[in-house]
């Protein structure tokens, strides 16, 4: 039977969690988790939590899903022997380096690839098979056809999510809140850029909204499909959602696994009423909408006039008072629910700056009917009220820890990290690639606009055009054979990994022997020894852990992600190795990658957020895109780079069209030094963002392990035309 995963932020989401039927329970730690911003689990609670578990014959997986940076390594090894101590069901990773660890010094954890990981074919979930990975939780944008194709193709383990919010994003690709500030997504506190309030330059009324906030996922209907697939677990998300939500999400789906055998349409009817109490956003089937798997309309799970949170509208409030206490009420017209003392609300302001849950303690109607109830301080007319909870559904569970937790003593120890990996291959066997600088484009057109200072080679992105032209045009291009790299985009879903594989094979024979991969599931494309294959920036190659792991793989040399900064690119990479990394110096980053296409109704390119953040939206046959304005570029760094022992340089035109007279500009600033205006430096000063460098923590002297205590704030400059223009 398969098992039924639910999320538990808290302890009381846990003793619901368990109480309501789950199987498994899935919860983070005091760090190295994808939900931070949560409350997460004390060591004696979660060891507590273990050993409660296996008593009942329950489970407990730990995630441990985020990047990690190389000053983290002895800190990761400390928290892994602690892990291997307590002997939970398995451990949710996404960093490569993490799992070289555990594979290498702690066997007996059992790995589950992380959703973060992007895993979206069957090559991908038997490499992890390969190395040792137990389960894999595919990426969230596969259709049903397509998931029943991966398990037909693996015997790992597969887990998918059924229920709960979505990233508009592809698994694990997102980095729009980390260019807002270092806020990422692969670190664990993403900001919810995809929730925000954005103003659109558009000829129509479609000129604000929430452009990018999906619905929530809800599959109960699916559920007895995706069992006759054979998934093994339904996941539903939600570690920072009420041990309410969590208690009637997990009691749905629940009965519905019991109960579908004898009556399908009974039970789903049944358990859908049951979802009616879970508070939260629309629902949408996403990628399941269509039984062919073909790609469903995005207009059916983007609303932009729905606000980014979740809950019931109540409606807005029409004006505010206080009494001599100073105790500040709204008043609600027209509600299509009265909100009774008790109840938890969430309180957005008109112009998005501001949301707050609050629990209503006090409420009144006047002469005239006008229901006040009270509220925080500093809100005001128009802005808008939803209802995320009722008193009347709050239920009571049996505690599932023990009461005296004295027992549960365990934590983290002291053990020095053992002798770091070594990089003796890498030294020896590197395939030859001529130092310098290389540009990527994402048109055979632009290929023509770099011959003003042509680069070393040129990288060409996988796209249709580029697959088309390449493979049925006998037209010349400006570069040789020798001279192109292809560069393989992170997403490519199991229903095109076989034409994938053929196109790259053709190609192979005839003379493209340079290529960059972006997903673990990609690495086997690529057994001929006559090829070069280089880790792409999407393989989040943040410590020599993960530098290990790629090259037991025969793959010596990579692209440092955009995320990283100075000081952990230099920490990683050894100064022997140096020759073998590729340092991105310029680039339009991709902030969110959708798979699907932007609602057609969605007339705008141009868009910015409340702190004047410019942004562009691009829709090609591969999906969606949303670029900044304002690009990357340490081109002034280039002399730096180079005295430190970084020879290969990167000039990521993916997505715009290159301008040769911005192109002209650009070379001119690096070879002078000079930094280009109205760009930004992304993390490359500062680093990740992180709560032990917040304004608070520096108030108290907690300056965390770099020692000082970054500027959170960037200053992301004016919307730049310097360099490229929007592709259209």
């Amino acid at each position: 039977m398969a098992e039924l995963l639910a999320p538990a932020g808290t302890i009381e989401a846990l003793d619901a969690a368990f109480g309501e039927g789950a199987d498994a329970v899935y919860l983070g730690l005091k760090f190295f988790n994808a939900r931070m911003r949560t409350a997460n689990f004390a060591w004696n609670q979660f060891e507590a939590a273990v050993y409660a578990a296996h008593k009942r014959n329950k489970k407990i997986f730990v995630t441990v899903n985020t990047v990690l940076e190389e000053r983290e390594t002895e800190r990761m090894y400390r928290f892994l022997a602690y892990l291997n101590s307590v002997k939970p069901d398995g451990i949710i990773v996404q960093d490569l380096g993490v799992a070289r660890m555990a594979e290498t010094h702690f066997p007996e954890l059992r790995l589950h690839g992380s959703t973060q990981m992007n895993i979206s074919s069957a090559r991908g979930a038997n490499l992890l098979s390969k190395e040792g990975f137990k389960r894999v939780v595919l990426s969230r944008e596969l259709s049903l056809p397509e998931i029943k194709a991966v398990k037909a193709s693996t015997n790992i383990e597969l887990e998918v999510f059924v229920h709960g919010a979505l990233c508009v994003s592809e698994s694990g690709l997102c980095l729009f809140s980390s260019y807002l500030g270092g806020k990422s997504a692969n670190r664990g506190i993403c900001a919810q850029a995809c929730r925000r309030l954005y103003s659109a330059k558009s000829d129509s009324e479609l000129q604000e909204g929430y452009f990018f906030s999906p619905h929530d996922l809800q599959l109960i209907e699916k559920i007895p499909d995706l069992i006759e697939a054979g998934i093994s677990s339904f996941k539903i998300e939600g570690r920072m959602k009420s041990a309410e939500y969590v208690g009637t999400v997990v009691a749905a789906y629940r009965y519905l696994m019991d109960n579908y055998q004898n009556d399908k349409k009974g039970a789903i009817a049944s358990a859908k009423r049951i979802l009616a109490n879970d508070f939260a956003r629309e629902k949408t089937l996403y990628w399941y909408t269509n039984d062919d798997g073909s790609e469903p309309d995005s207009k059916y799970f983007l609303n932009p006039k729905q606000a980014g949170g979740t809950g019931i509208f109540l409606g807005k409030i029409t004006s505010v008072k206080r009494d001599k206490n100073n105790i500040c009420y709204g008043a609600i017209k027209n509600s299509t629910y009265d909100p009774q003392q008790g109840d938890s609300i969430r309180i957005h302001k008109s112009d998005d700056t501001r949301r707050e849950s609050h629990k209503v303690k006090t409420v009144s109607t006047d002469e005239r009917g006008t229901i006040w109830i009270d509220i925080p301080p500093n809100f005001s007319q128009g802005d808008s009220v939803y209802l995320i909870q009722m008193k009347t559904y709050g239920k009571r569970y049996e505690h599932f820890l023990p009461r005296d937790l004295t027992p549960f003593r365990k934590q983290p120890g002291a053990q020095p990290l053992p002798q770091p990996p070594r990089f003796e291959d890498a030294e020896k066997e590197s395939p030859f690639l001529p130092e310098g600088l290389y540009v990527q484009v994402s048109s055979i057109k632009d290929l023509y606009a770099l011959q003003i200072k042509r680069p070393v080679k040129a990288i060409l992105e996988y796209n249709t055009e580029i697959k088309n032209t390449l493979l049925n045009s006998d037209a010349p291009l400006p570069f040789s054979k020798k001279e192109i790299i292809i560069s393989l985009e992170p997403f490519f879903p199991e229903s095109l990994e076989n034409e994938l594989f053929v196109n790259i094979n053709k190609l192979i024979e005839m003379g493209y022997y340079h290529w960059i991969v972006n997903n673990p599931g990609h690495i086997s494309f690529f057994k001929q020894k006559n090829v070069t294959v280089i880790a792409g920036p999407y393989l989040y190659v943040f410590n020599r852990w993960a530098l290990n792991w790629l090259n037991d793989k025969k793959i010596y040399q990579f692209i440092s992600p955009i995320e990283n900064s100075r000081q952990n690119l230099e920490k990683t990479v050894d100064p022997k190795i140096r020759k073998n990394a590729f340092v991105t110096v310029f680039a339009y980053p991709a902030l969110f990658r959708m798979r699907f296409k932007l609602p057609a109704y969605y007339d705008f390119v141009n868009f910015s957020d409340k702190q004047e953040g410019e942004f562009r939206t691009l829709v090609t046959p591969e999906g969606s895109f949303v670029l900044p304005e304002n690009p990357f570029s340490i081109v002034d760094k280039l002399a730096f780079l180079k005295n430190s022992g970084f020879k290969r340089f990167i000039i990521d035109f993916s997505k715009v069209e290159v301008n040769k007279q911005s192109y002209r500009r650009l070379i001119q600033n690096m070879e002078k030094g000079i930094p280009l205006p109205e760009t930004t430096r992304f993390n490359w000063k500062d680093g990740f963002y992180s709560p032990e460098h917040s304004p608070a923590a520096a108030k108290e002297g907690k300056t965390g392990d770099s020692g000082k205590k970054p500027a959170i704030n960037r200053n992301r400059g004016k919307s730049s035309k310097t360099t490229g223009k929007r592709k259209k």
